[in-house]
């Protein structure tokens, strides 16, 4: 017993134990499942397998089983695959009938199923009468019959892995594609196909081994003929009674080819749903220190076809401009008017509305809709993939089977732009941003920036009308955020368009935007040039985004504000009485004091420190009172260290009536 105990792989530090009464019916239940395999192999005369598996008989089963399975395979994806997209997809009347429907089959009897077949399409059936008088069709006692028998019991595999696989797809991949310009089939073919292929394999590998097995409805539905519907389950059935021997061997090899598929899925079919969404996510990983891949533009790289019509965008020449007019309504209400040439930073807190406004201009979404035009052309009815606007989304939603090459020319190529001159243009948009060197490397061996940079290559090689850019600099680093924020800006002085960035950092919206668009419940609050918002900001959120502390109240009668959570301020400059008002305060007009000051300042309050953190060569201080909101002062290091300032310690703060900004909402 010792020896067993030392011979046992250790229990992980954590693990816990399995409990005896789960522990021990689960082993029962292997072993009831182990048990006829056992008995196969047991009863099966190795000698014998040879001549029993190439006997004439078993021979033609095999080679009509395999005719049946293939064809059955064949059908199950010309009708599965459609209705695997419907039901994934589509919200309709009756979905959950039509999907209990396609699970049917797989709890009925097969002989009932075969029974129902017969009432169906048999020649005394509902449409085998009009099948034979039309056709000439007879499906009962034919191959074609032993086919439809397969495909009606093993299409469900199908559709439930390629249903699971589809519904794991985050749409933000084929959104990104038709704002690209690729239609909906060619979004189908290019991406949503090649992205769901593992759960696709699955089930066809599921659909094909069920088919070969099938055994009830075939004898039911198209009889046990010879050479005709006389497959390989039903010649296991008739040796049973003849030969035994025989009937095992050909069960042995039955059993080997359902195994072999089993083992080759390795547990795909239960997890096909999430492995191209893990997959995808990786683009947001590390680098990847994996072999280079291949370019790999797989579907829809190829040469262009012949007879392929113009695109309706071919991109704005230098010569060619597109101003901005749009009328949005619904969760957004808002009027949006830009000349070309403009770019529009779109700032406002979360849930503010800034990405339901950019999916609205492309038409993505039902909370809002945009009467849009571009130019001299509106593109209301247009469908997202031929209004010329091309889309960044937060999580760049590379295509994870395409290289960062075949990603840039995507657009392009969607476009109708041959492949030689799209992989050109592709890369000349990928040095510019700094990541040409990568042009080969799937998403996944890319880092969550580089992948950045490869998405805003792919947009922008895409010669979009308008440009749609959503956080698109927010997974870089510092210093790769300056080189490609002075790319961008070089790009957007020669765009003929209109360009909506949505930001949270300042710095963008400073340096990149000739505007900025501050929202709040999908509702404009400001839209002014970014100097006016800095220097006047309407919304207390955009006030803490550039830095300064905000505090919203109202004017009272003695001149003062009376705040919003407590406490008064006193202004140099007061509103009207009874006016909603925000006071803005700068953190450097903010003095900090160990003692309570005893000059001019009119506004000052006792405060604890909470936080000390820099901001550049300073220090940021977060003091809390309970006379006044949270206020942030900044001082110099040497300032702290002479005021002994950290956390905890107990200070006094103050500021001047004239450096308080109120602005009126």
């Amino acid at each position: 017993m010792s020896r067993l105990r030392l011979r046992l792989r250790p229990r992980a530090p954590g693990r816990p134990r399995t409990p005896v009464v789960l522990g021990l019916p689960a082993l029962l239940a292997i072993a009831f499942l182990l048990m006829p395999l056992i008995g196969i192999l047991a009863r099966t005369e190795w000698g014998e397998l040879g001549g029993h598996l190439s006997a004439p008989g078993v021979t033609e089963a095999l080679k009509l089983s395999m005719l049946v399975s293939f064809w059955a395979l064949g059908l199950s994806l010309l009708l599965g695959v459609p209705l695997a997209w419907l039901l994934a997809r589509v919200d309709f009347p009756g979905k959950a009938f039509v999907r209990s429907l396609v699970l049917l089959p797989m709890v009925l009897p097969p002989t009932v199923g075969g029974v129902a077949l017969l009432l169906g399409f048999g020649r005394r059936g509902l449409l085998g009468p009009w099948l034979e008088s039309t056709f000439g069709i007879v499906l009962p006692f034919h191959t074609s019959g032993a086919v439809v028998a397969a495909t009606f019991v093993s299409m469900p595999f199908l559709v439930i892995s390629l249903e699971g696989a589809l519904g794991g797809l985050r749409p933000g991949f084929e959104e990104t594609a038709a704002s690209l310009g690729a239609s909906p089939v060619r979004v189908f073919l290019t991406v949503t196909m090649p992205m769901v292929a593992p759960g696709l394999v699955a089930g066809a590998a599921l659909t094909w081994a069920r088919a070969l097995g099938e055994f009830g409805a075939t004898i039911t539905f198209a009889g046990n003929l010879p050479g005709t519907t006389q497959t390989l389950p039903l010649q296991v059935y008739l040796l049973l009674q003849d030969s035994p021997e025989a009937a095992t061997s050909l069960s042995l090899l039955l059993l080997a080819i359902a195994m072999a598929v089993l083992v080759g899925l390795r547990g795909r079919w239960s997890a096909g749903a999430s492995v191209k969404t893990a997959g995808a996510a990786g683009a947001a990983g590390g680098p990847g220190d994996g072999s280079v891949a291949g370019d790999g533009a797989v579907a829809g790289d190829g040469a262009a076809a012949p007879g392929t019509p113009e695109p309706l965008v071919t991109g704005p020449a230098p010569q060619e401009e597109w101003a901005l007019h749009a009328d949005v309504t619904g969760h957004n209400q808002l009027t949006l008017d830009a000349p070309p040439g403009t770019t529009i930073a779109v700032v406002g807190p979360n849930g503010a509305g800034k990405t339901t406004l950019l999916r609205a201009l492309l038409g993505l979404t039902p909370r809002a809709h945009a009467r849009l035009r571009l130019g001299d052309q509106d593109v209301t009815a247009l469908p997202p993939h031929r209004r010329g606007v091309a889309w960044v989304p937060q999580e760049g939603a590379l295509f994870p089977h395409l290289s960062a090459l075949g990603n840039t020319a995507y657009g392009l190529r969607a476009q109708g732009v041959r492949r030689a001159r799209a992989r050109r243009e592709a890369r000349a948009w990928l040095d510019r941003l700094g990541v040409g060197h990568l042009a080969h490397r799937r998403p996944g061996q890319l880092s969550g920036g580089q992948a950045q940079r490869v998405a805003l290559a792919r947009a922008l090689a895409a010669r979009p009308r308008m440009l749609l850019l959503d956080e698109p600099l927010a997974a870089l680093d510092q210093t790769t955020r300056a080189q490609v924020r002075h790319t961008l800006r070089r790009h957007l002085d020669g765009f003929g368009g209109v360009c909506l960035l949505v930001t949270h950092d300042p710095v963008e919206a400073v340096s990149l935007a000739d505007r900025v668009l501050v929202l709040d419940e999908g509702r404009t609050l400001q839209d002014a040039p970014p100097a006016e918002v800095t220097r006047h900001p309407r919304s207390p959120w955009v006030a803490r985004m550039l830095g300064r502390n905000a505090w919203p109240g109202t004017a009272g009668a003695d001149g003062t504000l009376v705040l919003a959570g407590q406490g008064r301020l006193v202004v140099a400059d007061p509103p009207a009485p009874g006016t909603r008002a925000l006071a803005v305060i700068a953190p450097e007009a903010v003095s900090v004091h160990r003692e309570r000051p005893k000059g001019s300042p009119r506004n000052v309050w006792r405060g604890t420190v909470r936080e000390v953190t820099t901001a550049g060569s300073r220090l940021r201080v977060l003091v809390v009172s309970a006379e006044a909101p949270d206020l942030i002062a900044e001082i110099t290091p040497q300032a702290a260290v002479e005021l002994g300032i950290v956390d905890g310690a107990e200070v006094w703060t103050s500021v001047k009536a004239t450096e308080v900004s109120v602005v009126a909402l």
